[in-house]
């Protein structure tokens, strides 16, 4: 699973082989809460969703029990406008991504931006086909000073004035690009139920990945969907689901959240009681409340299957927060009939 060998293999002394090794290429960083960070799962996700601007963050903290828990953190920022006079839009972003992990302090940051086209395809309701594509700079680095090797043992002992024997820098960056589709689309009697199918091809120009030795990033399919299903003018509930495939490694999350306005008809006060679910690694309650035009999210893996030992039934902590609203324009989406949105 991807997670979990991303894990194991950070967290094991022997660090800085594991970095160059084959089980570490097809690795990336994940969220639960990535709902709360659309770009990631797909360019073609920027923009759905009901506003003119949006920003979000999410922290999360995992595996307080180690020595050096993982911390990682997502923020991104949308920018949507009409195309030009049509029922078209378009959406410019930028996607930020750091974590750090290890006792090495591997450190990866990401500098995405983002543009994400979308096609009007009916008259009648909001329903959008989307086009999008990310690209831009990834670095990477450790903290050398903390390395060890065997050729520091001196027989007796570790001796840190002896050199680690290796040749490599402890930095290096790339550029990353990714491309997605999406369909987004209202249903039902006044458009009150809301569903988009997408999907997402990224690294696909196999950056090289590693602190030495010619390793490649594995291309990686994100396969996205989303719907909501209005129950009565006060609740709906609404279910994420994504599924990664990143040969040979594959990881699956999907669960769903209750909502229901507090105050009555018009208020703009959500909360938003859930589960979500990570195949064979966590279950994950989760809490959200809409303070419009804040929203924040509280989530906690609950850790399962191999990894309790090691996680000592700890896991992992997540913050989300987000601020969307619409501009004082002429061309904002306020005013328009039928926009992406979820």
């Amino acid at each position: 699973m991807l997670t979990t060998l991303r894990h194991i293999t950070l967290w094991s002394s022997t660090a800085l082989l594991a970095l160059s090794s084959a089980t570490l290429r097809g690795q990336d960083f994940y969220l639960s809460q990535f709902h709360e960070a659309p770009m990631l799962r797909s360019p073609a996700l920027a923009g759905v969703f009901s506003g003119d601007y949006r920003i979000q963050g999410v922290y999360r903290n995992q595996w307080n029990s180690i020595s050096y828990p993982y911390q990682t953190g997502s923020l991104n920022i949308e920018r949507k406008a009409t195309f030009f006079e049509s029922d078209d839009f378009i959406t410019l972003g930028l996607q930020l991504f750091y974590d750090q992990a290890g006792a090495v302090r591997l450190t990866s940051g990401h500098l995405l931006p983002v543009v994400n086209f979308h096609k009007s395809l009916s008259e009648r309701r909001s329903s959008f086909l989307s086009l999008g594509f990310f690209g831009g700079l990834v670095t990477r680095r450790l903290d050398r000073s903390r390395v060890t090797t065997n050729n520091q043992f001196d027989g007796i002992g570790f001796n840190s004035s002896l050199p680690d024997g290796e040749t490599f820098t402890a930095s290096y960056a790339y550029f990353d690009a990714g491309v997605g589709l999406s369909y987004n689309t209202t249903l039902g009697m006044g458009e009150k139920h809301i569903l988009f199918l997408g999907s997402s091809y990224q690294h696909f120009n196999r950056p090289v990945n590693a602190f030495y030795r010619n390793i490649r990033h594995l291309p990686k399919w994100v396969f996205s969907t989303g719907f909501r299903i209005q129950i009565t003018d006060i609740n709906y509930i609404t279910f994420h689901g994504d599924h990664i495939l990143q040969a040979p490694y594959q990881q699956t999350i999907f669960g769903g959240l209750y909502s229901r306005r507090i105050g009555g008809i018009g208020s703009t006060t959500v909360v938003h009681l859930g589960l979500f679910g990570r195949l064979r690694d966590a279950v994950i309650p989760m809490f959200k409340i809409d303070l419009e035009p804040v929203r924040i999210g509280f989530s906690y893996d609950v850790t399962v299957g191999n990894l309790v030992a090691i996680a000592r039934s700890r896991g992992g902590f997540e913050l989300s927060m987000s601020y969307a609203g619409f501009s004082n324009r002429d061309n904002s989406v306020k005013y328009a009939t039928r926009c992406p949105k979820f």
